[in-house]
């Protein structure tokens, strides 16, 4: 699973990880993620991500 990082802040959404604070479990691709996902660090939308490199 793809790596995603944030344009706006450069958080990195890593599937390995999840984002445990906004109850997304570890192995949850970024496809996967709710709509109304937000970046945990700046709260930009899933727009906001791209594949990292």
């Amino acid at each position: 699973m793809d790596k995603y990082v944030c344009e706006l802040c450069d958080y990195t959404y890593d599937p390995a990880v999840g984002d445990p604070e906004n109850n997304v479990t570890a192995g949850t691709s970024y496809e996967k993620l709710p709509a109304e996902w937000v970046c945990p660090v700046c709260s930009a939308e899933k727009f906001e991500f791209q594949a990292a490199k």
